[in-house]
């Protein structure tokens, strides 16, 4: 009996109070906790306030031959104590949960702290369940105050201090929250290997804490040395609470700007540094101004990365921020397995709790795959970046090669001023790299392109040095062999055409990735890329031949005649197909690329074709709403019914008639290109007031996430927060600074008193403010 004493006491003591359960059906009793932490989790429910999901579908139950649900209207009513259980469909009381006395059933027993009370119908069990001035719940609620106000917790009996130690404390956790703040808008490490006294480096904390002190005398009067040795606010779980504070002040302006509005959620997974699965969460909605926002609410690590763990860590997220799954209204990943997967992917299990929470395949991500397939299929690209690769390893190999190839450059350019053959100026001639093309970022390798290309003759005289200098045979033989192939006309072709191939779908890939991007501009984009590339396919062969030629000449590479019979090197001139030198570079590859890679986007891009985007597309006020199709809108509505009911849908066709006829009358609205534009124009104008349903249209088609750019970057965010030398970090602490370090332009708005109010109610503190 002891035993099991002990390893429940040993569990409960290693509970983390950020890892506590919000749905109130799913909670453990409070009683279940060690005593030496039960305050401070019910002191941390208590700050964090029911659990009430008041935008949530509450389903009905069936009592008799009537059907009853839970209202959200009870939450105004019982604001400070009513709670709902997601999972339960049942309602609870936070603070008979919290302060629950042993009184068997009176004030409802166990209806409203174990099992939940669901019996709908009843409304007035409710008032019941207050009861009186004596009642079990009055007096649960009643130790809630007296533990939230820390002047009337026993504890603060022995803490009674006076004026002047309440300002120095206030100084002091100023102090400390300044600091922090500007670790954290940079993203830099708190601590330090050694943080005694004697160390010259006590870790950015403390020296940057160290220099406010010495450069305010207000501060130095107060902190380090000059602070009482059990209040001087730099330990590390001070460091953590008053982050804890700031990210939760943070995460709450974001969940108030959403308040009731639907939204859209984009999920992507990665491994951080210490090769743990990390989910990133950003939130996609429309704002009082009409403008598309993204936000990044929270990193969850995940123990794999199949579907239900997944959407078992979005259900945590939601619950812990009050946040419905029936508000979802849109959803996007990168294309993943684990996340498409039409029948237990994410997305299926998604739709099969929300079917409104449509799915839209990253535009970005589908670009690159268009990309990798061209660049894995076509052999003659195929062999060009494998040979780029091998380039970029044996010149980059070491710093002295680096060296050498700047030195080249340098001459180079020096040179070319000196002729008159480039102008000098501020910004022009910079030094320019090799740059290493990234496995995944396409991007990238329209950079290492250019870059070979500008350096192309000082790369040839590095090659030539190491296969003349090399430091064993191998590499001798490799960088010759590397010389041959790219002084060859058909690698300067290769070059050139994918550098303008690239170019094209470069600037696709960057307009996408636009936060405020909307469905039907991405499809214009990927329209337009379509074009350029099919205009290239049929008027740009003269451009790209002249381009490789005059590339050629100043290299003095062989042009070869387009009329003679095309040679294969490494094969047999009887196994080749007898082809001129103009039909293999025009048709074999030229044209073959282009029509490859339009083959992908096509392919690729197919769902913009399906019947909901082509709805939106009506929606479109370019070229003076030319896209306008009333009957298309209204079907567009039917595909939300839970948004628009059988007569909102008769009153949105009449008002779609005096909305179209009112835009085309105003100059406002003519100029518009985009939805975007279109929702913010109609809230300047308060015509989202005149036309709410038009309006809700809007706010539906902006919802549908177009690329998971933003939880990318929350990646490239945690990569930074969570190094080499920061391996160890917690979840917790990295989605507390993740947090604000990504969405610090709301964390730069809050006031140093909403984090430091924040941080004394965490716990009981041995100051005061």
């Amino acid at each position: 009996m002891g035993t099991n004493g002990d390893i429940t006491k040993s569990i409960n003591l290693d509970i983390s109070l950020d890892e506590l359960e919000t749905d109130p059906g799913l909670r453990i009793p409070i009683s279940e906790y060690n005593p030496n932490i039960r305050d401070e989790v019910r002191r941390k429910y208590l700050l964090s306030g029911p659990c009430q999901p008041r935008n949530h579908d509450f389903p009905l139950t069936q009592f008799g031959k009537q059907s009853r649900k839970f209202s959200s209207a009870w939450f105004d009513k019982y604001a400070n104590w009513l709670e709902y259980s997601i999972a339960k469909d049942a309602a609870f009381c936070l603070c008979c949960y919290l302060f629950k006395p042993s009184i068997g059933e009176q004030a409802g027993g166990d209806s409203f702290v174990g099992k939940g009370f669901s019996n709908f119908k009843k409304q007035d069990r409710l008032q019941i369940h207050v009861g009186g001035l004596t009642s079990a719940h009055n007096q649960a609620w009643k130790k809630c105050q007296a533990l939230k106000n820390q002047n009337q917790h026993i504890q603060s009996f022995y803490l009674k201090q006076s004026e002047q130690d309440r300002s120095d404390y206030r100084n002091r956790l100023n102090a400390s929250v300044d600091c922090i703040r500007f670790l954290l808008r940079q993203g830099l490490a708190f601590r330090g290997d050694d943080e005694s006294e004697m160390s010259s480096n006590r870790g950015n904390f403390l020296e940057l804490l160290q220099y406010t002190a010495d450069q305010n005398h207000v501060v130095k009067a107060v902190t380090l040395k000059n602070a009482p040795e059990n209040l001087k606010l730099t330990s590390p779980d001070i460091q953590k609470d008053i982050v804890s504070a700031a990210a939760a002040e943070t995460i709450d302006v974001i969940i108030k700007d959403i308040g009731d509005s639907l939204f859209s959620v984009l999920v992507d997974e990665s491994r951080d540094i210490s090769v743990k699965e990390q989910m990133a969460v950003v939130l996609r909605y429309v704002d009082k101004k009409g403008q598309v926002i993204e936000r990044f609410v929270g990193i969850e690590h995940v123990a794999n990365t199949t579907a239900p763990s997944l959407k078992a860590a979005i259900d945590k997220l939601f619950s812990r921020y009050g946040l419905s799954l029936c508000r979802l209204r849109g959803q996007g990943y990168d294309g993943a397995s684990n996340m498409q997967g039409e029948f237990n992917g994410l997305k299926a299990l998604i739709l099969k709790e929300n079917p409104y929470a449509f799915y839209v395949h990253c535009f970005a991500h589908q670009l690159q795959l268009s990309l990798v397939y061209v660049a894995k299929k076509q052999p003659q690209v195929a062999s060009l970046f494998i040979l780029i690769t091998s380039v970029v390893n044996i010149v980059g190999a070491s710093s002295k090669r680096c060296d050498i190839l700047r030195g080249k450059q340098y001459d180079k350019i020096a040179e070319a001023l000196e002729s008159g053959e480039i102008l000098s100026g501020r910004g022009l001639n910079q030094e320019i790299s090799l740059k290493r093309p990234g496995d995944t970022r396409w991007g990238s390798h329209y950079g290492t392109l250019i870059s070979l290309i500008a350096l192309f003759s000082s790369v040839i005289d590095v090659l030539a040095i190491v296969a003349d200098d090399g430091a064993n045979s191998e590499q001798r033989f490799e960088a010759n062999n590397l010389l041959q192939l790219m002084l060859t006309f058909e690698f300067v072709f290769s070059l050139h055409l994918m550098k303008t191939l690239l170019g094209i779908t470069n600037e696709l890939s960057k307009a996408l990735q636009r936060k405020d991007q909307d469905i039907v501009n991405a499809m214009n984009l990927v329209k337009i890329c379509k074009q350029r590339l099919q205009l290239m396919r049929d008027d740009g062969w003269d451009s790209i031949f002249s381009q490789v030629s005059t590339f050629c000449g100043i290299h003095e590479i062989i042009i070869p005649n387009m009329d003679d019979t095309f040679v294969a090197q490494g094969r047999s001139r009887r196994k080749s197909p007898e082809v001129t030198n103009l039909h293999h570079f025009r048709v074999d590859i030229f044209y073959s690329v282009i029509d490859m890679q339009l083959q992908e986007l096509n392919y690729r891009f197919n769902e913009v074709n399906t019947d909901l985007l082509l709805c939106v597309a009506c929606l479109c006020p370019n070229d003076s709403f030319a896209a306008f199709d009333k009957k298309r809108l209204i079907h567009f509505a039917e595909y939300y019914p839970k948004d628009f009911s059988t007569i909102e849908l008769l009153v949105l066709s009449d008002q779609l008639e005096t909305y179209i006829a009112d835009v085309l009358s105003s100059n406002v609205f003519l100029e518009l290109k985009s939805i975007g534009d279109l929702a913010q124009t109609l809230v300047q104008t308060r015509r989202n007031d005149v036309y709410p349903l038009v309006y809700r249209l809007v706010t539906l088609s902006l919802l549908l996430p177009i690329v998971t750019a933003t939880v990318e970057r929350s990646f490239s965010a945690m990569n930074v927060v969570k190094n080499r030398l920061r391996n160890r970090m917690e979840d917790q602490w990295m989605n507390d600074i993740l947090l604000v370090y990504i969405e610090k332009d709301i964390f730069n708005k809050l006031d140093n008193e909403l984090i430091m109010q924040r941080f004394q109610s965490m716990k009981t503190r041995r100051g005061k403010l």
